[in-house]
């Protein structure tokens, strides 16, 4: 198949403007001697493959660009010079066509007028320079702006396979030092196949290769689910632990409350690593970031995972400590959250550390929350700690299987990730975020938990009601299929309440969900696909812990 040949658009009023000047003054002989023709580079850029229309004036490029259909656009800086208004006219053609400007000005201007109408590529050129570099210079420009689609297209699926190979060889070394995986080597799994989502997002012709990606994630989480499983215990007592929840105020927060920096800590409740690896770039013009991962406890539900964050004790240890302060799921408690802010004050007390002016906390449901906060953080003339919860993701989780239009509008979690970075970037969270940076407020980001995309149902029995959760259940004598639960018989092991009351736990792995045996194939269908959480899985479990300093 013969090669395309890509047609460009070469904009050059000077070619005009000097060849009228021919014959005239001495000071149009020296800016012919200085002006780099363009007829060089346009030879070599015909023998390298592509076809070249060369217009002298701006009206005659205009013509041009209306006229026929080009793949790219080369403008002589002279001739889009603001006065010349041509980078505006040309976007009033086609606003999506690559351009490259050539300059022989490293100038602030130059730069404006760039980034001001999307321009792919500033060249500086010289009339010194040896015009066979250059023109090699321009044409690797032009193709990486043409080709860089196509040949991701071309080259991811064989930079995958070879990073899968370099990643098989590392474990298999790592497995013959050490029979037993490390939770690092786990957070390093996690990161590097959401690095991949990330890239295999923005292709569109590669769908054997995410096939391919989506088994070795699948492959991971039921390593990882049997990894847990037989190590999850003895992180409890301290025996070569990662970062748990209960320590994500101690280890992150304190020590920036310690250093007298303003800070604040905001929790987004259900936000999973791929979705803050969206959002992060929005930040770097703000923040110099340093991002850190840590483990939620189990289960990976918010009256667990969350209370441990802002207590910095496990379920068991705050229900005996502050039974008034642990809430149990039932019909007298509308919020088993609601004592976040005493839970995160007695923290502190345990810690020694006081904080002047007191511990703010506030929890953001919607558009008005946001405002009131926005509203508080612009009056308040110094803040030592204030805690902000944030629920919107959470709640976009639990509705998207309920309301048939959030379902079209997050098919996948492709999408969901989407959707997350074009509402943070127009929400006025960012504007906190903003304010915040601006008045030199230290930020810490996280989350209690993440979410998973549940695929397949698993039947699940008890002789009593059990609690309403599809990827955990707590209950009495609870049974399911063992490859699709974990059965936690003797919960205080795990630092989970219950014994006492005879109840155990049983908690989804992988992408399973559990629906009750009655009407089956009912609720089957209703949350098949759906976004849960509250198991054992890496989107559920590992998440970042970000550190934001202003600027």
């Amino acid at each position: 198949m013969e090669e395309r040949r890509w047609r460009i658009l070469w904009i050059d009023n000077q070619i005009t403007n000097i060849e009228q000047s021919i014959g005239q003054s001495e000071d149009s002989s020296r800016e012919r001697e200085e002006y780099i023709t363009p007829k060089p580079y346009v030879r070599f850029l015909e023998f390298e493959g592509y076809d070249v229309s060369l217009a002298g004036t701006v009206p005659e490029g205009i013509t041009l660009l209306k006229d026929e259909t080009y793949d790219a656009v080369v403008l002589h800086y002279e001739a889009a010079m603001p006065e010349n208004n041509l980078l505006a006219r040309v976007r009033k053609v086609d606003t999506h066509i690559p351009i490259i400007l050539l300059t022989d000005k490293d100038e602030h201007e130059v730069m404006q007028q760039a980034s001001l109408y999307d321009v792919g590529y500033i060249f500086i050129m010289s009339a010194k320079a040896q015009i066979e570099i250059s023109s090699r210079q321009l044409a690797a420009s032009l193709a990486f702006l043409l080709k860089k689609q196509t040949v991701r297209e071309v080259y991811t699926p064989q930079a995958y396979v070879q990073n899968f190979n370099q990643v098989n060889i590392s474990d298999s070394e790592t497995q013959r030092s050490d029979s037993n995986s490390d939770w690092q080597d786990w957070i390093d799994t996690y990161v590097r196949l959401i690095e991949w989502d990330l890239q295999l997002d923005s292709l569109y012709n590669v769908d054997d290769l995410k096939t391919v990606h989506e088994t070795e994630r699948q492959e991971a989480n039921t390593g990882f689910a049997d990894y847990v499983q037989n190590n999850y215990r003895h992180w409890l007592v301290g025996k070569t632990s990662p970062t748990l929840s209960v320590d994500v105020v101690y280890r992150y927060v304190i020590p920036e409350i310690q250093a007298g920096k303003q800070v604040l800590f905001v929790v987004m409740d259900c936000m999973r690593l791929d979705h803050w690896l969206k959002i992060e770039p929005l930040l770097y013009p703000l923040f110099d970031i340093k991002r850190d991962y840590y483990y939620s406890i189990l289960p990976t539900a918010t009256r667990y995972a969350r209370n441990a964050i802002f207590s910095g004790l496990f379920p068991l240890e705050l229900a005996e400590r502050y039974p008034d302060l642990y809430a149990e799921p039932d019909n007298t408690h509308t919020s088993i959250n609601r004592h976040e802010k005493q839970l995160l004050r007695l923290q502190f007390e345990r810690h020694g550390i006081p904080l002047k002016p007191p511990l703010h906390y506030f929890k953001i449901f919607d558009v008005r929350g946001e405002m009131q906060y926005l509203h508080w953080l612009n009056i308040t003339d110094r803040v030592s700690l204030t805690a902000l919860v944030v629920d919107f993701l959470d709640m976009l989780t639990h509705s998207r299987y309920e309301v048939d239009l959030l379902r079209q509008l997050i098919p996948d979690e492709a999408a969901f990730r989407s959707l997350v970075h074009a509402w943070f970037g127009h929400s006025r969270l960012y504007e906190i975020f903003r304010i915040a940076a601006e008045r030199g407020i230290t930020i810490i980001l996280t989350s209690d938990h993440g979410s998973l995309l549940c695929q397949n149902a698993a039947k699940v029995s008890s002789q009593a009601e059990l609690t309403t959760g599809l990827r955990f259940k707590e209950g009495r004598n609870i049974s399911c299929a063992p490859d699709a639960g974990w059965i936690i018989d003797n919960p205080e092991a795990y630092r989970l309440p219950g014994e006492a009351a005879r109840k155990n736990y049983v908690l989804a792995k992988e992408d399973y969900y559990f629906v009750y045996d009655r009407q089956f194939n009912v609720y089957k269908e209703i949350f098949q696909g759906s976004f849960q959480h509250g198991g054992v899985s890496l989107e559920e479990m590992i998440l970042p812990c970000v550190v934001l300093e202003p600027r």
